[in-house]
């Protein structure tokens, strides 16, 4: 167990020149680490087997979440106390809740997403929004996806704003990045998986799909950027490209609304194909 220093780390110290610097991309690649802010991010990160490699808190934060530091201190992590200064100078966060972790990068190779033959995948080509990537890994999670795929062209997913928005999700499930998107849909295709673009402008209703029953099999959706959807070429390496019905008057939908509502007919039609019976049928 790594110990607990009694005092507070110096604000000159490398230790938290270190972990400033991982707000930074580039900085990020290169140590092949990244930051978790808060008490859901890194209690997670603590769980993750050794995933957790430092944890920086307030005095305050570690009386609060003793539970936390306990689970940092059993996964090895070191721990530093830190003033609020400290904390406020490391976290990429307007109000820094009192703990950040540096954590190890996580990304699973794609070869071994694709030798465990996953019945519900997203693919995140050209999203370029880190908050949107995040909130999507979260649904995937959410909606019992085995896998999240983010191309090439897609947002960093160690961007501060990716990993909050996943509220921990990052650490529940296999992610592959950097994936050409022409790589992603051939490997995925090759191993059984139906591609499925998700396009405001489809010309398949995903009710009607939902209705004919083509959604039971093993299915990857692919989502795009939020502000100008999927490219032409993306959507022709599709097998269907699919529009999520607007019942309402409302325009569209925000992407990780539209891919919520995507991934669980996927969940449902799969659990439906496999079985799955209502709780009040007979």
């Amino acid at each position: 167990m790594a110990p607990v220093s009694p005092e507070l780390i110096s604000p000159r110290s490398s230790r938290v020149a270190a972990a400033r610097r991982l707000g930074k991309r580039n900085f990020r690649g290169k140590e092949r680490l990244f930051l978790a802010e808060g008490p859901q991010a890194v209690r997670e990160a603590a769980g993750h087997g050794d995933t957790l490699v430092e944890l920086f808190a307030t005095v305050e934060a570690a009386e609060r979440y003793a539970d936390i530091i306990g689970g940092a201190r059993d996964a090895g992590a070191r721990i530093h106390l830190a003033s609020e200064d400290v904390i406020a100078d490391i976290s990429t966060t307007v109000t820094p809740q009192g703990l950040v972790g540096v954590c190890r990068f996580l990304d699973t190779p794609f070869e071994e997403i694709l030798a465990a033959r996953p019945r519900l995948v997203a693919v995140l080509a050209h999203v370029r929004d880190p908050g949107n990537a995040g909130t999507v890994l979260r649904c995937a999670d959410a909606a019992g996806a085995e896998a999240v795929v983010l191309t090439d062209a897609s947002v960093d997913l160690y961007n501060p704003k990716a990993v909050r928005a996943s509220v921990g999700s990052l650490f529940h499930l296999p992610v592959a990045v950097g994936v050409p998107v022409e790589r992603a849909v051939s490997g995925l295709r090759d191993a059984g998986v139906r591609l499925l673009a998700a396009d405001g402008a489809g010309d398949r209703d995903l009710d009607d799909e939902l209705d004919k029953g083509t959604m039971g099999g093993p299915t990857a959706w692919v989502f795009g950027n939020e502000a100008w959807g999927l490219p032409e070429e993306t959507r022709a390496l599709a097998d269907a490209v699919v529009r999520v019905p607007i019942h309402g008057k409302a325009e569209s939908l925000n992407l990780a609304t539209a891919a919520a509502v995507c991934l669980y007919a996927s969940a449902r039609a799969q659990r439906a194909a496999g079985g799955c019976r209502s709780v009040t049928g007979n």
